[in-house]
């Protein structure tokens, strides 16, 4: 028996007794002595009734709760339920002097005053998930601190994780410095996107999609970092960027990514967003006009006479008349420094003449 038919059933039982006890009460208001008729009448139509709006009235509220709910994290049902019993402790403490009050007010009030306080008890709670969790993580932490040496910190927050930042690698050593503390949320359509990527027909696009689930199989084995997989989805949205800002303004919580499109849409919804790109270029190594430094010329550089090297930390340095020095390492002066969007940039000049520069012939050529 499906729940659709159980329904109707019930709904025709209900409306059908309802209609019965309405009819009987509608028999002598039309001036008629025929009670009994009156009620077959009334029955007959509220079974009637009942059978054709069971579904609109019971089911439908109810999938659209239970889609509601399912959307939620277990957090945030947590911090609603804590705010509806507080509400209903502090109504039911209010109840008793408004009953005192004259009538109507001491029947209507307690419970308006009911209804008020459980709303607006589940909302800050919502609301305010983040502090009261991190009460109770920080009370949870220092209890098991006295027994320990050696406290292991608490992670109070959940991250939601996407798929670029899966793929690029670099989570791993960045959550195993303890710099990234919480519980890194991965949605199962988030898993989904990975493993479409890895069973790809590109062999690039594939390598990168394999890469990625040696990533996330790495975190998982790891003790120190917790992830989490969720089945977690947001209904009628098919791109997993809008799935995840949708999300992220649902639990408030923020987003893990290097995705240069994913960080200025997140921004514009008021989302916050963790980049490790951003992270990389804040931990550069800071160089200022006149330091030192060593760098291997390797290619040259868009002006005339340039040349380009990294340091180990992936900075461009470009170097003045460094086509000279072309496969070699040199000590260069530090000239300027650019922040640019794809991160810092250093310009330099070199301390020493290259060991095999031609030497200038008297008309201004080079000799060959």
């Amino acid at each position: 028996m499906s729940i659709a038919f159980f329904s109707r059933l019930v709904g025709m039982l209900v409306f059908g007794i309802a209609g019965w006890y309405l009819g009987g009460a509608l028999a002598p208001l039309v001036g008629s002595q025929d009670i009994t008729l009156w009620s077959q009448a009334g029955s007959a139509l509220g079974a009637l009734v009942g059978l054709l709006l069971t579904p609109w009235l019971a089911l439908r509220p109810l999938r659209a709760t239970y889609t509601f709910l399912s959307q939620l994290s277990l957090r945030s049902l947590m911090a609603g339920l804590l705010g509806l019993i507080l509400g209903l402790i502090v109504s039911g403490l209010l109840a008793v002097p408004l009953s005192l009050l004259p009538q109507p007010l001491s029947q209507i009030l307690p419970i308006v005053v009911a209804v008020a306080l459980s709303y607006l008890g589940v909302v800050t709670s919502v609301n305010r998930q983040g502090e009261i969790f991190s009460i109770f993580s920080n009370f949870g932490s220092r209890a098991g601190a006295e027994g320990r040496s050696k406290a292991a910190p608490a992670g109070g927050r959940t991250i939601l994780t996407d798929t670029s930042v899966i793929i690029d690698g670099r989570i791993t050593d960045i959550a195993r410095t303890g710099f990234l503390s919480g519980t890194l949320l991965i949605p199962r359509f988030v898993l989904n996107e990975l493993q479409h990527i890895a069973d790809s027909s590109d062999k690039l696009r594939r390598q990168r999609g394999r890469r990625g689930l040696e990533v996330l199989a790495a975190l998982q084995k790891d003790p120190h970092i917790t992830v989490q997989i969720s089945d977690i989805d947001v209904e009628g949205m098919r791109e997993v960027d809008d799935k995840l800002v949708v999300l992220a303004r649902q639990m408030h919580a923020p987003i893990l990514t290097n995705d240069f499109n994913l960080n200025r849409v997140a921004d514009l919804q008021g989302v916050l967003i963790l980049n490790i790109n951003d992270l990389a270029n804040a931990v550069k190594s800071v160089f200022l006009p006149g330091e030192e430094l060593s760098v291997r010329v390797i290619q040259e550089g868009r002006e005339h006479r340039q040349g380009v090297g990294y340091l180990e930390d992936g900075t461009m340095v470009v170097v003045q008349d460094g086509v000279d020095y072309m496969g070699a390492e040199v000590r260069t002066s530090v000239t300027k420094v650019l922040q640019t969007a794809a991160g810092r940039m250093v310009f330099a000049k070199p301390e020493e003449k290259p060991k095999n520069s031609p030497r200038p012939t008297r008309n201004g050529g080079r000799k060959r």
